[in-house]
């Protein structure tokens, strides 16, 4: 038995000896005679801390209206949204309302609008959707403008932007996202952004325009002006700044509800005469991602402030709350690597368990990227390029954000550096949740980021680190190429 035991510890020394000097020479087989790789690896700390966001910018396809408390972290958030309404130009010469001698709902010989109403739709909520909520619908006076850039903390109304007149519209409306007027049954068909609870806000009270011209309703308005000058009804851009620049949607009371608002129509009906029958017409005007929109975002800023100030973990917060900032440990990874290639480096985010369970969701997507590029990214509406900035899905199973490449961007860092071209914050990043839009072609399987905009929706996480980090360090890997002759 002993003779058999040696026998096989040969044997086994044998064929590990035979596989290390054959895999000792593979990378040697697939690189020149000339150039030989020895491959090494490292490990770095790496710090972190948490920064507030002053605001982001207010690029998103969905707005958001209500105000909530976090439960976990105490914060308040309240939003508000702006609207405007697109015009479709026509391709085939069809106007936007019918011939005016064909219109039968008529006053005094004028075109009427025989009802009108600004409908938004939500698509989503948090919170308890029984609780009653108030808006107030505000008139403005001069539209947002498209190409100007308006952040999360831009207020229209401080702005001057609304109508102030005893003229102006200025509706408030009680309202629950939980459509009480539906039956169960209606209520669960609704599934998709087709069908969804929605608030009504009647504008049938007689309007006076800035001039002071009394019309019938809103509805009416919009009638009128139209067969006054089809010209301003021509594209979004007349309509808005000729006839309707919009609405300031406002949350002014109620507490508990925060609803994501997939759309907001204006919709006005009349009745009109084709042939030898009489029809009820309807034109719907839509606040869609062909118009501008903003939302503005009110934040516990003393409460993120005592979040930040927290050292004992990091925080990413929406909308427009906290980020974490990353300063990664370049020159130590460079420190006698100065002529290695970088060809891995490898980062694991660690969130902690949230300590609510009515907490905010985490954040499903996550972009890394340069401190001083914080900004400029959004403006210039870039997408990941995988060499200075980056996307971390959230991973449930082991609640994580990972970034399993970032050596691009080491090497950048260093280039730079070494050029003279740095600012103080040339080794930073910023870690920001946001949301995105993809697409995959034909036969791919993988989809493209095709968007990238500040997540305005609640969403909230603590990650492991900060300067007073109570576990495991935040550590990155590090595999370098070494070029040997």
């Amino acid at each position: 038995m002993k003779a058999k035991f040696l026998f096989g510890i040969a044997m086994s020394t044998l064929a590990f000896l035979s596989c290390d000097d054959t895999t000792d020479t593979l990378g040697n087989s697939l690189t020149n005679e000339a150039d030989h790789f020895e491959i090494l690896t490292d490990t770095f700390f790496v710090s972190t801390r948490s920064i507030l966001a002053d605001s982001v910018l207010s690029r998103n396809q969905y707005s958001y209206l209500g105000r909530i408390k976090d439960p976990e972290t105490g914060t308040y958030v309240t939003s508000h949204y702006t609207t405007q309404f697109a015009i479709l130009e026509s391709l085939d010469g069809t106007p936007f309302l019918p011939e005016k001698d064909s219109i039968m709902s008529t006053e005094d010989g004028n075109v009427i609008a025989d009802s009108c109403r600004l409908q938004i739709y939500f698509y989503s909520s948090i919170g308890d959707s029984l609780n009653s909520m108030k808006l107030t619908a505000l008139e403005m006076e001069r539209p947002a403008e498209e190409g100007t850039m308006y952040y999360s903390n831009f207020d229209p109304e401080a702005a001057g932007m609304l109508r102030t007149d005893a003229n102006a519209i200025r509706k408030n409306k009680m309202y629950t996202t939980l459509d009480l007027n539906l039956s169960d049954s209606l209520r669960n068909l609704i599934t998709d952004k087709t069908n969804m609870e929605s608030v009504t806000i009647p504008l049938n009270e007689t309007y006076r325009d800035k001039s002071g011209k009394a019309y019938k309703n809103y509805g009416t308005y919009i009638m009128q002006k139209y067969y006054e000058n089809p010209e301003n009804f021509r594209n979004s851009y007349n309509f808005i700044h000729n006839v309707c620049p919009g609405f300031y949607i406002k949350s002014t009371d109620g507490l508990g509800v925060m609803s994501e608002v997939y759309l907001t129509e204006l919709v006005f009906h009349y009745k009109y005469m084709s042939g030898d029958s009489v029809y009820q017409g309807s034109t719907l005007l839509s606040g869609t991602e062909e118009v501008m929109q903003t939302t503005h975002i009110d934040n516990d800023r003393q409460r993120l402030r005592e979040l930040a100030s927290d050292n004992t973990c990091t925080h990413i917060k929406a909308p427009a709350g906290i980020f974490t900032e990353v300063t990664l440990p370049v020159d130590e990874i460079k420190y006698n690597h100065e002529n290695d290639t970088i060809s891995g480096a490898r980062i694991v985010f660690s969130c902690m368990n949230q300590t609510s369970d009515d907490a905010f969701g985490v954040p499903e997507y996550v972009l890394m990227l340069p401190k001083d590029s914080l900004y400029s990214f959004f403006e210039n509406k870039n997408v990941p390029n995988n060499s200075t900035s980056y996307i971390g899905t959230y991973n449930s199973s082991q609640n994580t954000y990972t970034f399993n490449n970032i050596s691009n961007l080491i090497s950048r860092m260093y280039q730079a550096k070494q050029n003279n071209g740095v600012t103080e914050n040339w080794n930073k990043v910023v870690l920001v949740p946001v949301s995105i839009s993809t697409t995959s072609s034909s036969g791919n399987t993988s989809a493209s980021i095709t968007n990238v905009s500040n997540e305005m929706s609640l969403k909230s996480a603590r990650l492991v680190g900060g300067s007073a980090n109570p576990h495991d360090p935040i550590t990155i890997s590090v595999i370098y190429n070494r070029t040997t002759k």
